[in-house]
């Protein structure tokens, strides 16, 4: 089907129901220690509460993210939801850009420009790119699957199809977070259109041959690695076993449904103790608000059930030219020689000294400048 132009358009009444909901929020009592090692506290829920209902505009920031050329498409019998920004620049490259859980479209939004259109920004002498942003099945505006199969391996196939189908038969492609592994899998699968790819979260496990001569990085790895499974799981735990009763909750309740993706913006986020100190309460609330109004809480979580039990996550070589940016505060890092393991054209392999998991949103001048550095290596 041909894509068809998509604008978000949310109803006075879903508005004047969140309020609602808003207003008739039952709190739970504090938490016991004195910081957010049980989860978000509640002062700063309440903050959050406070905000979202008394000073946040959503018709505002509706309006902001609207300025983009919006579509949906239909593969595989799922409506599909993509941004579709072309650069004025003539030899621009088509790039593939995928977001992951919990976020959104809204991570890009500080980078379309630049990457579109650098004349404009203050680099006329850097490579423009072409942008295709598409939502993951069962996020926000993208369609919901009424029955399993839309794991890792099919995303990362109808992400090719679609790039094909708007004429794009060479392309490159970039992810974050699930948008890593969807990228990772489209390099693997290697269906003859990408070109290379870049992630920012390597899923790749240490080399035993290492394991006895460890960098001090690569024992920090390991440390991360620890940290992320004894105290930092149980929401994938949870969403990869029972995402059906999670989404309840979720449903019904925005504060919980903005908790339960905010403690993961504080703990995944190089922010020094607080989310608001790299990214503002807006666009914290932007991606909340795609999650609460598409009732996105069941869906997005089934990717964890769909993909972890199938074999998405094995580690497939990719033998396509590969690039990563590593940020100091992501989930899941990789030294050079772990990843050349997996990634055996690893043309880019660079290290940053700030910023986290949403590196888009975070530190947009640095991850476009790692994109034109990654890709720069890559042939056209």
């Amino acid at each position: 089907m041909s894509p068809r132009p998509f604008t978000i358009q949310t109803s006075d009444e879903a508005l004047d129901d969140l309020r609602q909901r808003l207003e008739r929020t039952r709190w739970p009592d504090a938490e016991t220690p004195d910081d957010w090692s049980q989860g978000v506290p509640l002062t700063y829920m309440k903050q959050v509460h406070q905000y979202w209902l008394h000073q946040y505009d959503f018709r505002a920031r509706e309006a902001l993210l609207n300025q983009w050329p919006a579509f949906i498409t239909e593969i595989e019998g799922l409506d599909i939801h993509f941004l579709h920004i072309r650069s004025p620049r003539e030899d621009a490259r088509p790039l593939l850009m995928t977001h992951g859980w919990p976020g959104s479209i809204v991570e890009f939004q500080k980078v379309i420009g630049p990457l579109t259109d650098p004349d404009t920004h203050g680099a006329a002498d850097a490579e423009a790119f072409h942008l295709v942003c598409p939502s993951l099945p069962g996020f926000t505006f993208s369609g919901k699957p009424q029955t399993p199969g839309w794991g890792i391996n099919k995303i990362a196939a109808a992400w090719d199809a679609l790039m094909v189908s708007l004429g794009y038969d060479a392309y490159l492609a970039q992810g974050g977070d699930w948008g890593s592994i969807v990228t990772t899998a489209i390099g693997a699968q290697n269906l003859g259109h990408c070109q290379g790819i870049h992630i920012t979260m390597p899923v790749v496990g240490p080399d035993p041959e290492t394991m006895n001569d460890l960098t001090e990085f690569e024992q920090e790895c390991l440390a991360a690695y620890q940290f992320y499974q004894d105290h930092d799981s149980g929401y994938s735990k949870q969403q990869s076993t029972r995402p059906q009763t999670l989404g309840y909750g979720l449903a019904d309740s925005p504060i919980g449904q903005a908790a339960w993706i905010l403690e993961k913006f504080y703990q995944w986020m190089d922010c020094k103790g607080l989310p608001e100190n790299v990214v503002s309460m807006d666009e914290l609330l932007d991606n909340v608000m795609l999650y609460w109004l598409t009732d996105s809480g069941a869906s997005s979580a089934r990717i964890y059930w769909e993909s972890f039990g199938d074999g998405s996550l094995r580690e497939k070589p990719v033998t396509i030219p590969s690039a990563i940016s590593m940020f100091p505060k992501e989930i899941f890092k990789a030294s050079e020689r772990w990843a050349a393991k997996r990634f055996v054209d690893l043309r880019y392999y660079h290290r940053r000294h700030e910023g986290g998991h949403f590196a888009a949103l975070e530190q947009p001048e640095v991850f476009v400048q790692e994109l034109r550095n990654a890709f720069a290596t890559m042939p056209r």
